[in-house]
């Protein structure tokens, strides 16, 4: 059974860091364009960042030049670098998938990892 898992949240002072994991675990066969999303209290979620298996990336404009994405398909794990956080960074964020298995492909999330910039 597929799974994705975040990990690395936590609490952070304003300009601090942090570095988010997304690791995909099951009898996977291929994994496509993976995603960051975040979602605040009482607002929508929305994409952060994207990055493909040939790595290209993209980034929303109010975290370029403080966030980057990575990742390693041999491990199958993707990172997101976080410097010089900001309060409006604090959110649960999500890992986002498509992979492929056994069975087919689907669109996989991960529960999520709350971070918390104090200012």
């Amino acid at each position: 059974q597929v799974q994705l898992v975040e990990s690395g949240g936590g609490l952070v002072q304003t300009g601090g860091s942090l570095t988010l994991s997304c690791a995909a675990t099951g009898n996977i066969i291929d994994i496509g364009t993976v995603a960051w999303y975040r979602q605040a209290p009482g607002k929508q979620r929305e994409l952060v960042t994207t990055i493909t298996k040939g790595d290209s990336t993209h980034y929303i404009d109010s975290v370029k030049g403080r966030f980057t994405i990575s990742r390693d398909n041999a491990k199958r794990t993707v990172l997101l670098q976080m410097n010089n956080l900001e309060p409006e960074d604090t959110a649960m964020y999500y890992c986002n998938a498509w992979i492929w298995d056994s069975s087919g492909s689907d669109d996989y999330w991960g529960p999520g990892t709350q971070v918390t910039v104090s200012s």
